[in-house]
């Protein structure tokens, strides 16, 4: 019940702002659910690297709108479907390189291009508070609108758990019930005559593989929302992961590479069946841990749930008749959580003058490219498209100024070789070039030293044996080392192994747990990322002082 507004609510603002007709609004309303039944089924179950394997509930992405309305509005669902399929490429493609772009599509990218989301949306908004019938008192769009507002905004903030995650479906409840008794904005009729059950009737006219001149002027912006959607995907993979385990465990990012995945099955899906894309729900997490519930068996059968609904028409009209102001005062409370949920994003992965310049500089060129107040009358016509839409102007400045500072920042060095124990003097003297080169004492270059040896003999585990390849980057920051292995894959995390040392008896380490005390003793911190084929495993050194304080 919960998810079901978000994913019929989408296509309906969708399709009514770009003037679609009765019938496609019905079959898009019907694809979504299906689609993102199956989408959550999969996520749920999990088919090879595909699925999370967790509850991730999937629905109609609200990032989505002003690129997809745009897309009604230059070249029908043809071009829609067109778009939504190849930009899904990008995210299959990010899902299968998540260890290479980890560093280029950051949570400062994700961030800012959600919090341009408002601005790209916000003309659509005002429409829908002013779409009314003929006749229709002018008090009916303020009050409809406002009660809603209100209601959804007094729950949210007096209230917590339960009631605070039911907020939305009140408030639409009460605002299209006020608005059908008071102003006959609710289309009763719709509902009376639409049958029980029913297949729905088919209304698209197929993929659009003209690629025209509409196609690529608004290819960029779907690039980025997806993008935007796949790393919103990565957040909620990462939350339902700290949510569904009694004990903490180190995040799986095997896991995240198929959630993604999945987000992008959804995607093709969705771009068959012409509807609007889908992407993780964000209430995933909150209703796992208020009701405690993370089984994989219950994310199934919800996704079977979902996918049935498409077979019962009256409930579908009850929902597309809700009354276009009532709509809007809901989009109001969600661009104004997606503007929140960008900043969070921001700030939770750290803001330092760089950060700060760059999610400036974009948010700001963004805004006002969409604003059309930057020379408009001297952008050519062919990329008005391009250069009038905030979210692409925004996402590609973000983007390139990251680039530049990974590109410009201190020097990385690097050493290649196998990951056998006859390897690891080449590593032992590489890091001793490294201290030298960053004029540690000799304190810190032991310290250096003997976390290189402690983990490289992690990785080498028990396969020492095996044909596998180690990439070893290194650089120093002032007095701080950051050493960065990557390798071929393992199936134990050492975030993992070191966290069950504190569970331990301290009767004295066992011989295989030596290597993940002094490995404790040295670093300062210890990330281990596992994607499919790659594990990279981050250990920053600090000098003794410096971690004292």
């Amino acid at each position: 019940m919960l998810a079901v507004p978000g994913i019929v609510l989408t296509p309906t603002i969708m399709i009514t702002i770009a003037g679609m007709s009765d019938a496609y609004l019905s079959w898009a309303v019907s694809a979504a659910l299906v689609v993102s039944g199956l989408a959550t089924a999969i996520q749920a179950k999990g088919i090879g690297q595909v699925g999370a394997g967790y509850v991730l509930l999937m629905g109609s992405s609200s990032a989505f709108l002003p690129v997809c309305i745009a897309a009604l509005e230059q070249g029908g669902p043809g071009l829609l479907a067109s778009l939504i399929l190849v930009s899904s490429l990008f995210q299959f493609a990010l899902a299968a390189k998540l260890s290479l772009v980890r560093k280029i599509f950051t949570p400062t990218v994700a961030g800012t291009v959600l919090m341009l989301i408002p601005i790209t949306i916000a003309p659509a908004i005002v429409n829908k508070l002013n779409d009314l019938p003929e006749g229709a008192s002018p008090l009916a769009g303020p009050v409809s609108a406002g009660v809603t507002l209100l209601i959804i905004v007094s729950i949210a903030l007096r209230f917590s758990g339960t009631w605070r995650l039911w907020a939305p479906v009140i408030g639409i409840t009460t605002g299209s019930v006020i608005s059908g008794l008071a102003f006959g904005l609710y289309d009763t009729a719709s509902v009376i005559n639409a049958p029980w059950v029913g297949l729905p009737t088919q209304a698209f006219g197929g993929i659009d593989l003209s690629f025209g001149a509409s196609f690529w002027a608004l290819l960029p912006p779907f690039v980025f929302v997806t993008m935007v959607g796949a790393m919103d995907t990565l957040g909620d993979t990462i939350a339902i992961q700290r949510v569904a385990w009694r004990k903490p465990r180190a995040i799986d990012f095997r896991s995240v590479q198929g959630a993604i995945y999945a987000d992008g099955i959804g995607n093709v899906l969705a771009g068959l069946a012409g509807t609007t894309p889908n992407t993780t729900a964000a209430s995933s997490i909150s209703i796992a841990e208020i009701t405690g519930v993370a089984s994989r068996s219950v994310g199934l059968w919800v996704g079977v749930i979902l996918a049935s609904l498409a077979l019962f028409p009256k409930f579908i009209a009850v929902m597309v008749a809700i009354p276009s102001p009532v709509v809007a005062g809901y989009l109001i409370v969600l661009i104004g959580l997606l503007f929140i949920f960008g900043l969070k994003i921001i700030l939770q992965d750290g803001l330092d003058y760089r950060q700060s310049l760059i999610v400036g500089m974009a948010f700001w060129l963004g805004t006002a490219f969409q604003l059309g107040m930057v020379y408009p009358e001297q952008i050519p016509a062919g990329l008005s498209g391009v250069l009038g839409n905030g979210m692409t102007v925004g996402g590609t400045v973000v983007i390139l100024m990251t680039i530049f500072v990974n590109l410009t920042g201190q020097r990385r060095r690097c050493l290649q070789t196998s990951l056998k124990m006859d390897a690891y003097p080449k590593v032992d003297e590489f890091l001793v070039n490294l201290a030298m080169r960053n004029r540690w004492n000799r304190e810190m270059a032991q310290r250096v030293r003997a976390v290189g040896e402690e983990t490289f003999l992690l990785l080498v585990g028990e396969k020492a044996e095996a044909a596998r390849h180690l990439l070893l980057l290194a650089h120093g920051d002032g007095e701080t080392a950051t050493l960065e292995f990557i390798a071929a894959t393992d199936e134990s995390n050492i975030e993992d192994r070191m966290a069950l040392l504190n569970e331990r008896n301290a009767e004295g380490p066992a011989e295989d747990e030596v290597s993940l005390r002094l490995l404790r003793h040295y670093a300062s911190a210890v990330r281990h990322q596992q994607f499919h084929d790659t594990d990279v495993v981050t250990v920053r050194v600090e000098p003794v002082a410096d971690r004292t304080e």
